[in-house]
């Protein structure tokens, strides 16, 4: 009879406990695992500008993994400045105002919680969506277990301290599977998971250059191209494709970026110029796209990781 006293004593206690947990509206961590993840389309009218899915292009649908190794579409052969032989690939326009990226820190901790994903706000067709993230660091308590916060609103909701950051990365948003197979350096190229409200979503990382924000903004670089039909013609620009040096879409582009990943100036947002095809032949490094014939101006603002120079 004591001993059922004492168990109906202890499980009283116990239920207690568990109400005044539930009370307090604590969020509890969850596992990336089996959290789910969230639906991401670049290609919707809505996320894309120079990549919109259609009838006939055949960009993957919502969800779908997208192979950026896919030449022409995805991936550029370039010039250098110097006249180098370039890749890189192509992520669309992008703003220069940079997503906070969120990143949790304990107090007196100067590197993140370990196991903990980042926490981003926007995705993919979210009207301030961007592919450069400035990381923004929250600093959490000492006893916080990772992944107990998984979303902005959860940040706001327990009051952490906030506080913006100059690094910008380059991490574009897209669905689990895909695959951009290059990098510049040796870093990963394998998805990178982070939270967006309480779901999973993946990413990859661009690191060929550290890149700092300038009074807040990313930073650009120029890029001159040219297309198949120049841009004061009917369906000219983007839509005619790369002028190439054998006239196929996976050919030899003269587009040159002013620089490239070894320059302290580097950056892979670029500034699109876009020069008159008549100038094809005779440009071959940065000096010779300076002097020819520019038909637009500050076209574009694209998301271009250089990923090759030789």
């Amino acid at each position: 009879m004591k001993t059922r006293i004492v168990i109906t004593i202890l499980s009283a206690f116990m239920l207690l406990q568990a109400c005044e947990k539930d009370s307090d509206n604590s969020p509890m961590a969850l596992n990336p695992d089996t959290a789910g993840d969230v639906s991401i389309d670049r290609f919707s009218a809505d996320a894309g500008h120079l990549f919109v899915r259609d009838a006939s292009n055949g960009f993957p649908g919502e969800n779908e993994p997208i192979n950026f190794d896919n030449i022409p579409a995805f991936i550029t052969k370039g010039l250098g400045p110097n006249g180098e032989m370039t890749q890189y690939y192509n992520f669309d326009v992008m703003s220069t105002i940079p997503a906070p990226i969120y990143v949790l820190f304990k107090e007196n901790e100067t590197m993140p919680v370990d196991g903990q994903l980042n926490i981003v706000n926007v995705i993919p067709g979210s009207g301030s969506y961007n592919d450069f993230w400035l990381v923004t660091k929250v600093t959490v308590p000492s006893d916080y277990v990772a992944n107990t916060i998984t979303s902005y609103s959860e940040i706001i909701s327990m009051g952490y301290a906030v506080t913006p950051t100059t690094i910008i990365v380059n991490c574009p948003i897209v669905p689990k599977g895909s695959v951009a197979s290059k990098r510049f350096t040796s870093e990963s190229t394998e998805l990178t998971r982070g939270w967006y409200n309480s779901k999973v979503v993946y990413y990859f990382n661009f690191s060929e250059k550290d890149l700092m924000a300038v009074n807040g903004m990313v930073p650009t670089s120029d890029i001159y191209v040219s297309f198949n039909i120049n841009p004061d013609q009917a369906n000219g620009g983007p839509p005619s494709g790369f002028m190439t040096v054998d006239g196929t879409a996976a050919g030899q582009t003269h587009n040159v970026p002013e620089t490239i990943p070894t320059d302290a100036a580097y950056s892979p947002l670029w500034d699109v110029q876009i020069y008159d095809n008549a100038d094809f032949s005779s440009v071959m490094d940065l000096s010779t796209a300076t002097m020819a014939n520019i038909m637009a101006m500050d076209a574009a603002i694209v998301n271009c990781p250089i990923v090759s120079v030789q």
